[in-house]
């Protein structure tokens, strides 16, 4: 285990592909499992404060995504519980327009087979916006549906939005969102992470 994390850790694959972006950083992956995790939070891709602090979720979106966890950092950030695993460990950038980049399929394919091999106790996978629902669940509807169809998912997975404040417009549209999928999501949290 000690040793994937740190060949992840040290993962430069995509170091002249993150140089050509406009924001020119260098890769940082952002590395946040535990064989131990009961809960898996599959994500897209770090975002540029994420990037910078080395801690996944250090934004906006994660005060949003605890939330409708009924998390609070300290439970969320609970590596023998909570497993995160992006499909990027790292800020794929901006294009010329300053909107994201798309997480780069390298990563994925290169690390995720063994990372979820070591992590036998997930009870729950939340999948996390687009990239996420397609390579868990080779699905390639809109997210909406997706996450419209929650309760048709495999057992023991949540197709959720991506929880970036950018997506207030669609939860306004999507009111059955909080109303139905949120306090269900928090029921099967709650269970899965009981001690």
């Amino acid at each position: 285990m000690n040793h994937l994390l740190s060949e992840i850790a040290a993962c430069r694959l995509c170091a002249e592909r993150f140089a050509a972006t406009c924001t020119r950083h260098a890769p940082r992956p952002v590395v946040w499992f535990d064989p131990a995790a009961r809960l898996l939070v599959a994500s897209q891709a770090p975002g540029m404060r994420v990037h910078e602090a080395g801690i996944p979720f250090w934004d906006r979106s994660g005060d949003r995504l605890r939330g409708w966890l009924g998390l609070d950092e300290a439970g969320f950030y609970d590596r023998g519980k909570v497993a995160i695993l992006p499909t990027s460990f790292c800020f794929p950038g901006y294009d010329a327009k300053g909107s994201d980049l798309p997480p780069p399929a390298l990563c994925a394919a290169t690390w995720h087979g063994r990372a979820m091999a070591l992590m036998p106790n997930l009870k729950l996978k939340l999948l996390i916006g687009g990239h996420a629902q397609r390579w868990h669940l080779g699905d390639r509807r809109a997210v909406t549906e997706i996450v419209r169809s929650w309760r048709d998912a495999p057992d023991g997975v949540i197709p959720l939005p991506h929880p970036s404040w950018r997506n207030t417009a669609w939860l306004k549209k999507n009111p059955w969102f909080e109303a139905e999928l949120v306090p269900e999501l928090q029921a099967r949290v709650r269970h899965v992470l009981q001690d």
